[in-house]
């Protein structure tokens, strides 16, 4: 069987995460629609709902370096930002493919596709390699304004300006809102990912490209052995972004998202494994997911024990900002 519960293990991981997010979603509308119409909220707001704010998080990281404490308005955003790249800096990007939302929802469009259509298209080499270039231009854009650009002073203006404080609620107006060309991008980017393997995260994501730029250092890689290995091509065809695992004695690449797909569905038993520096110990499957889960969940419980998870925005503030 060798690792193939691996695979089992992190859908059922995704898919707890996704239901959780959705659960956080529906509880924030409601914190949001009582302010709006009662004044009353029938729920707290969920702190957690902050992870889909990672601009709000890049401007608290820059003036945690520059000050030393987190910022109050969205602290969880920072804390949920440093959990995923700590989590990528050790296991490579397996927030990715372990945790994110976005990749699991894809995940499941494009296996769709492949069970509807037989296959997924696999673009040509050179064609992959120029599409994955505007997630990169993409975080090198909010790397070089937030970080070169914007002086510490305007970071810390815009963090305590009423327009970030109710950046949350600005995101939720969007989604409930859609229309015209946002509306057609994202239904054309569903669509999309029936055919294509993750065309989302592969191609315009700059969260995963800043991840991917840590997972360069993690010690955890696919390592391959040579002796065992029986050159099936079985690896490379189950990665889910196309790295030519076969190829490979030891895979570096920032596009690794740490699935163990190629592991899992290896023919040759001990013919890849996640293995530390020096390719002599492994990572056993079940360790290296309660790793994932211990880091970035630890992240959070480290977060609400020294008082940087919830935001000192009181309900009042909300409300007349909303008005």
């Amino acid at each position: 069987m060798g690792s193939r519960y691996m695979q089992p293990l992190r859908i059922t991981i995704q898919w707890c995460y996704l239901f959780f997010i959705v659960y956080l979603g529906i509880r924030f509308y409601q914190f949001v629609a009582g302010l709006r119409t009662g004044g009353v909220s029938p729920t707290e707001r969920p702190d957690g709902i902050e992870a889909f704010l990672p601009i709000a998080a890049l401007l608290g990281i820059k003036e945690w370096l520059f000050s030393g404490s987190l910022n109050p308005i969205h602290p969880a955003a920072v804390v949920i930002l440093l959990s995923a790249l700590l989590v990528s800096l050790l296991l490579r990007r397996s927030f990715c493919s372990w945790v994110c939302p976005v990749g699991t929802v894809e995940e499941l469009l494009w296996k769709r596709g492949f069970s509807l259509f037989k296959r997924n298209i696999r673009l040509p080499k050179w064609l992959d390699f120029i599409l994955r270039s505007p997630k990169y231009l993409l975080l090198a854009f909010f790397i070089f304004f937030i970080f070169i650009r914007m002086p510490i002073e305007q970071v810390r203006g815009f963090i305590s300006s009423d327009y970030n404080k109710i950046a949350d609620v600005r995101l939720l107006d969007f989604f409930l809102n859609l229309s015209g060309l946002p509306l057609i991008f994202i239904l054309l980017l569903l669509l999309l990912s029936l055919p294509v393997r993750n065309p989302f995260c592969r191609f315009l994501c700059p969260y995963g490209a800043l991840l991917g730029l840590f997972a360069l250092l993690s010690p955890a890689k696919v390592t391959r052995d040579n002796k065992t290995c029986v050159a099936c091509g079985v690896c490379s065809q189950f990665c889910p972004v196309y790295i030519p695992v076969m190829e490979k004695e030891r895979v570096h690449s920032p596009e690794c998202v740490g699935c163990w797909r190629c592991i899992s569905y290896c023919r040759a038993e001990g013919a890849l494994a996640m293995k530390l520096p020096g390719r002599k110990l492994a990572i056993p499957g079940i360790i290296f997911a309660l790793l994932v889960l211990l880091i970035f969940c630890g992240g959070t419980i480290v977060g609400k024990v020294t008082g940087h998870w919830k935001t000192t925005i009181t309900v009042e503030e909300y409300g007349r900002l909303l008005k």
